[in-house]
């Protein structure tokens, strides 16, 4: 897909050259037409057809790695009842029905991609496997029990029932029979049917046209909605028995052994990633620790065992989806000084502090069935440890005291999806990921597709020479990927020592940028003798978008640095390529205008480089500013805050005084990372 987005951008851009070529055709021209299996520079352990079209240089492949389906507890409580078959068909570009149902039971809405994915992962919530198996299922044990009942007809209690009570207590119902045998016994058989989906769908055939991962959602959370959770996604065919849940499970530790057990050691073959997501939430648990299993950070300082296994396990994070972006909060002090971090923020830290403090939007009538009125969540603003950002100093900082960074994150984005929809990202015509929740005979509300927090969410791309299991797994492995909100902008980003000044006008800047330094994801090499700094060489070509969805002109390139010396955190955020322009868009047509960048490209030098510092650096890229999804609601509806004859019921939060009606999409390049020798 990445190679036919590339033709896509010439085509609608006459005269197209220099850095779009540079990151595309050439990439191209480097292919072997149908290169032999033993040629590969990563692990084959799939049986398989090599792909007829093999990349030396790697391209870009667009992929979301953390989809719901009606396996999920939250999704199904939200009538989502399209299962992992229908959801990688729909990542391939099929149609698809969605909630509402009518009373023949169909649906009532169809959604479809304008431009299918390369890759998906679904990653249900295994914490209620079986249960889900069994509410839903007519015959099966506990499918008249009334907590299924509630289930079915009643979202915002099965919310409380399975969010507060089991998630939060750890605590499964009766109708799992004795020792839960019942409960997991249908959980591996909702496994196994995972399994089964994720085969069906992938092309294993020359073509390589679309890439199924087996994976699930380890979903972690503490207190009263601190999330710690994790997507695990194996490398192929190859996995454990069951699916690890939380409920059995108090800490990430354990996960760490699950998969080193069950995965590594029990089945030949099977190897996976964890991929932490929405630290925004955490409560500022998710960079601690991973001993943490309750809201008391372990007294026991952080090892360099401790940190070479989450180094290991995690790394990848996943900084952008439907609930949020992870990156920084220019409301808080340390980032004030950074106007871009502003994008899709929530008001609070946890799941429990959702604006009425209760997770779900169960009422707090609700909650107190299950929770001591003492320890009702509170809602609580966002802290600096609930971010990126933060993370990316700390593992500074343990590289310097522990000789491990435990932080050493590549960045992917992805949907957070709960209806079943991979890259369903679109800002106009967002039908919602369901998280505002709309359960078994609700008809189309009246209003906003979802809650005016939430968003389309973003994507992954990852750099891989094919379009397999094995070759995109050995990106996510070596970090050479990179997050974007939801738009297919190509990024390139590579640091070295002595790129050329002039190495954006070259035709060969990839094949050079790889021969002499080192793409994102990596560590800078050693500095040689009488080099007094480094120099990246960061590329960004816009994402045209398709005829339906046309996409937006780039803005500008950052780059981000972090350092660490004599116990000093310091960052610097500096504008690379482009810039400030006359750029938006009107609210009442999202008309966009103004001028912008097909491309852009920069080879920058740091000139205030000290070479006993930690250090870090990625690259952001900032596109024209668009109408964000509930501001294309607004506009379609015809609303005029000044005129409150044009708001319509339903339509009120419209003119919220904290409704941001304008968006910036972006990419986020993984980092380059600078280690002092010794």
């Amino acid at each position: 897909m990445a190679i036919s987005n590339c033709a896509r951008f010439a085509i609608l851009v006459p005269g197209l050259s220099g850095i779009l070529m540079s990151l595309c055709t050439q990439a191209q021209a480097s292919n072997d037409s149908k290169s032999s299996v033993g040629t590969r520079p990563y692990a084959i352990t799939e049986q398989r057809e090599p792909c007829a079209d093999f990349t030396e240089l790697r391209r870009p492949f667009f992929g979301d790695t953390h989809v719901h389906t009606g396996w999920s507890f939250d999704a199904s409580s939200q009538d989502t009842r399209n299962k992992p078959a229908q959801a990688y068909g729909f990542a391939r570009g099929e149609r698809m029905g969605i909630q509402p149902y009518d009373d023949e039971d169909i649906a009532l809405r169809e959604i479809q991609l304008d431009r299918p994915l390369d890759f998906t992962a679904v990653t249900d919530h295994s914490e209620f496997f079986g249960e889900m198996r069994m509410c839903m299922t007519p015959g099966l044990p506990g499918y008249w029990h009334p907590v299924c009942i509630g289930h079915r007809w009643l979202p915002s209690y099965s919310f409380a029932t399975f969010g507060a009570y089991g998630m939060a207590a750890k605590q499964r119902w009766g109708f799992c029979g004795e020792g839960n045998k019942a409960c997991f016994a249908q959980a591996n058989n909702t496994w196994q049917d995972i399994q089964q989906a994720a085969e069906e769908a992938y092309d294993r055939s020359e073509d390589c046209s679309f890439t199924s991962f087996v994976g699930y959602e380890w979903t972690a959370n503490v207190g009263t909605g601190q999330n710690l959770h994790h997507n695990v996604i194996f490398r192929n065919e190859h996995v454990p028995d069951r699916a690890l849940s939380w409920l059995e499970s108090p800490s990430q530790v354990q996960l760490w052994d699950y998969l080193e057990q069950e995965c590594v050691r029990d089945k030949p073959g099977c190897d996976a990633v964890a991929i932490p997501h929405n630290s925004n939430l955490s409560g500022g648990l998710m960079f601690e620790s991973a001993r943490v299993s309750d809201t008391t950070v372990p007294t026991t300082p952080v090892s360099a065992e401790e940190a070479t296994r989450r180094a290991r396990w995690n790394p990848l994070f996943e900084v952008m989806q439907h609930k949020g972006a992870s990156e920084c909060d220019n409301r808080l002090a340390g980032w004030k000084g950074d106007e871009f971090c502003n994008f899709e923020l929530l008001d609070y830290d946890n799941f429990g502090g959702k604006s009425s403090g209760a997770p779900g939007g169960a009422s707090m009538e609700f909650l107190t069935l299950f929770v001591d009125s003492e320890d009702l969540p509170v809602t609580k603003p966002p802290e600096e440890s609930n971010f990126l950002r933060y993370a990316l100093k700390k593992g500074l900082q343990q590289q310097q005291e522990l000789g491990v960074n435990s932080f050493k994150y590549g960045l992917i984005s992805s949907t957070d999806t709960h209806i079943a929809a991979p890259g369903l990202v679109m800002e106009k015509n967002f039908p919602g990921h369901g998280g505002a929740g709309m359960g078994s005979g609700a008809g189309m509300p009246a209003g906003l597709a979802d809650d005016l927090e939430y968003g389309p969410g973003g994507l992954a791309v990852l750099y891989a020479e094919e379009n397999t299991r094995d070759a995109l797994f050995a990106a996510m492995q070596r970090r050479e990927a990179y997050a974007t909100s939801g738009t297919r902008p190509v990024l390139r980003f590579f640091g070295g020592w002595d790129y050329p000044d002039d190495l954006c006008a070259n035709s060969d800047m990839v094949a050079r940028g790889y021969a002499d330094g080192v793409p994102m994801g990596s560590d800078l090499p050693a500095q040689p003798a009488g080099a007094l700094a480094p120099t990246f060489v960061i590329a960004a070509s816009y994402d045209a978008g398709s005829a339906q969805y046309p996409g937006a002109p780039l803005q500008r390139i950052q780059l981000i640095k972090g350092t660490y010396l004599d116990g000093k955190l310091e960052e610097t955020v500096l504008d690379v390529a482009g810039g400030s322009n006359n750029a938006g868009v009107d609210l009442n047509s999202c008309e966009r205008h103004g001028e912008g960048h097909s491309q852009l490209c920069s080879v920058w030098t740091d000139r205030e480089f000290n070479a006993e510092a930690q250090a870090f650096y990625y690259a952001r890229v900032l596109e024209n500013p668009s109408c964000r999804w509930s501001q294309y609601a607004c506009a379609d509806a015809g609303v005029r805050c000044d005129d409150p004859a044009t708001i319509a019921t339903g339509m009120e939060q419209c003119c919220a005084a904290g409704h941001e009606k304008v968006i910036q999409e972006r990419a986020w390049s993984s980092p380059i990372w600078y280690t002092p020798p010794g």
